[in-house]
């Protein structure tokens, strides 16, 4: 995790953004670089800042949060980006994790919870309560494309990784997999990574989704 955390808040009401950088920029490790009004001035805010952290709302006019989440998600050393919602899981929600966002979060989080949230992120882990969790996998109980395409992919993979896929599954971290399969955390490090490419994820949070469409996790 970076000594500042540099964040950048993209959200179309003024009073939104004022809110979410006031309390961020109340931490003595967060740094809000700047606040943008919609997709399109997010995605030119991240080629001037290089923040650490994106929050992006989803319903914007214009270029909404999902487009611009694709486009940062697809960038050199792109962002954690955090999508914000006032919906608590919806397709639409579903949609950007698959482009790559890390996690989401409903506007309503309380303060200390957001500022911890956010070095979460920054510390490269998926941003998702286990309530959320829930809630996004009753989201995604209708895809039968997603699933068929889930279940040929894990067809790729050796048993070891189909282990440690489905302890991502779990929302397990490195740690707990190494303990849990006897291996090192290098070792599961290098697994995730591999993986991560096997299965044309971006991260472990659509690692673990894909766990969950392939039927490796119980709903």
């Amino acid at each position: 995790m970076p000594e500042t955390i540099r964040v950048l808040v993209v959200d179309d009401e003024p009073m939104v953004c004022a809110h979410l950088s006031t309390i961020l920029g109340s931490a003595p490790d967060i740094e809000v670089v700047d606040e943008a009004r919609d997709g399109a001035a997010a995605v030119e805010a991240v080629v001037r800042h290089r923040p650490d952290v994106v929050l992006m709302d989803l319903r914007m006019p214009g270029v909404d949060g999902l487009t611009a989440t694709e486009r940062i998600c697809t960038m050199p050393d792109a962002p954690a980006v955090v999508a914000l919602t006032t919906f608590d899981a919806d397709k639409y929600v579903l949609r950007a994790l698959r482009a790559g966002a890390v996690g989401f979060l409903v506007k309503s989080t309380p303060p200390q919870d957001l500022i911890g949230l956010v070095r979460v992120a920054a510390d490269g882990h998926t941003v998702l309560s286990e309530e959320a969790k829930r809630r996004l996998l009753a989201a995604t109980g209708g895809e039968q494309s997603a699933r068929e395409r889930a279940v040929g992919l894990t067809r790729e993979l050796t048993e070891r990784e189909i282990e440690v896929l489905t302890c991502l599954g779990r929302g397990m971290s490195n740690a707990q997999i190494a303990a849990r399969l006897h291996l090192s955390e290098a070792t599961v490090k290098s697994y995730v990574s591999r993986m991560l490419v096997k299965l044309e994820c971006e991260n472990r949070l659509q690692a673990g989704l894909l766990a969950y469409d392939a039927g490796l996790v119980p709903r």
